[in-house]
C-alpha cells in the first residue's frame, strides 16, 4: 500500500510499532471521537431512534437524510470518508456482531478513566474514577514521544473539552496542549488562527466545558499545515455531548462532521511531502453508549452498555 496507513479502533488501546516497522512511520496522527457508538459506525443510523420526536426535532427530515433499509448503505451515508476510504485502504476493528471486541479495561467506562487508558496504556480505577479537572498522576505516551530526539516540540495535542489539561497533566510535561475555550498563542499566529480566537470568543457552543469541534478541528488543522508537527492528537467532543443532550438528530450530523474532518486532514496528508507516505493515522472512541432499552443511547456506563 502506498498511501499512508489509517487504522480505526473502537473501544481499544492501539499499538503502532508493527506499523511504523511495516510502513516507516514517521508521522503520527491520533484521533478521539468522543463516545461515539460502534453500532452507527458500522450499521448507521439506528431505526429506533432516528424516528423518535424524543431525540429528533424532525424525524421525517432526518429519515431522509440518513435513513436505508441495506446497513452497508446507511453507515457509508452517515460516514463515507471512513467507508470508502478507510474500510479499503486501512482497517477497522470493533464489529461486536462478528466477535470483535476491542473493549477498555476500566469499570467505570467513562471519559477521564477512558482517556488515562489510551494515553497511559493501562487502567487505572483507584485513581482515575471522575471526570474532574484534578492532574493526571500516569505518564502519557504524549508526553513520552516530546521528549524524544527529533521529536522536541513536534507534538501538539488540541482537544473540545477542557478536562484534556488534566488528563494529559500539562502541569507537569508543559505539552503543547490547546482544550476547551483556550485561545492558540503563537508569536506566528496565521490570520486564520487570529479569525478562529476571536470567532471562538462570540460564538458559543450549547455547553460549558466542550468547545464546537469547529474550532478545535481548524486550530489542529492550521498547526499540521503551518507548524508541521510529527505527532498530532485531535480529540473530537460533540458526538458524546450532543448524545447526552438525547439529540440523536445532532449526533448524527456530528458524526457525519467529524468524517468530514478527517477526510479534510487525510487528504492535506496526502498532499504534502512531509506527510505523505510516511503517516500513520490512528483513529478510535473513548467509550461506547448503551443500546436497551433505548433511552440508554444517551449513557455510558457497564450498567448501560446493553452489548
Amino acid at each position: 500500500m502506498k498511501k499512508a496507513t489509517l487504522l480505526i479502533a473502537l473501544f481499544s488501546i492501539i499499538v503502532l510499532s508493527s506499523f511504523a516497522q511495516q510502513y516507516k512511520t514517521e508521522n503520527l496522527i491520533f484521533i478521539t471521537l468522543d463516545g461515539l457508538r460502534w453500532q452507527e459506525v458500522f450499521y448507521g443510523a439506528d431505526s429506533l431512534l432516528v424516528v423518535d420526536t424524543k431525540y429528533a426535532q424532525n424525524p421525517e427530515k432526518l429519515t431522509r437524510q440518513f435513513w436505508n433499509s441495506d446497513p452497508k448503505i446507511r453507515r457509508e451515508i452517515l460516514m463515507p470518508f471512513f467507508w470508502q476510504v478507510i474500510a479499503k485502504e486501512g482497517q477497522l476493528h470493533g464489529n461486536r456482531k462478528y466477535g470483535s471486541k476491542v473493549n477498555d479495561k476500566n469499570r467505570m467506562v467513562f471519559s477521564k478513566p477512558c482517556y488515562n487508558e489510551i494515553f497511559a496504556g493501562y487502567p487505572d480505577d483507584e485513581r482515575i474514577n471522575s471526570n474532574s479537572k484534578e492532574n493526571n498522576p500516569n505518564p502519557n505516551f504524549l508526553e513520552f514521544l516530546d521528549r524524544q530526539p527529533g521529536f522536541e516540540g513536534k507534538v501538539a495535542a488540541f482537544a473540545s473539552w477542557d478536562v484534556f489539561p488534566a488528563i494529559l497533566n500539562r502541569d507537569r510535561n508543559n505539552l503543547k496542549l490547546n482544550a476547551g475555550f483556550e485561545k492558540v498563542s503563537a508569536n506566528d499566529l496565521t490570520e486564520i488562527e487570529i479569525f478562529l480566537n476571536r470567532a471562538q470568543d462570540e460564538i458559543r457552543g450549547p455547553w460549558g466545558g466542550v468547545r464546537l469541534d469547529f474550532f478545535t478541528h481548524h486550530f489542529a488543522l492550521e498547526e499540521l499545515k503551518t507548524r508541521k508537527p510529527k505527532v498530532l492528537y485531535i480529540g473530537y467532543g460533540e458526538t458524546d455531548d450532543y448524545s447526552h443532550d438525547d439529540r440523536y438528530d445532532q449526533y448524527l450530523l456530528s458524526a457525519q462532521q467529524t468524517d468530514a474532518y478527517i477526510r479534510e486532514i487525510w487528504e492535506f496528508v496526502q498532499s504534502d511531502s512531509q506527510y505523505r507516505d510516511k503517516t500513520t493515522m490512528v483513529i478510535m472512541t473513548d467509550h461506547g453508549r448503551g443500546v436497551y432499552p433505548k433511552v440508554n443511547w444517551k449513557s455510558h456506563s457497564l450498567k448501560s452498555a446493553g452489548f
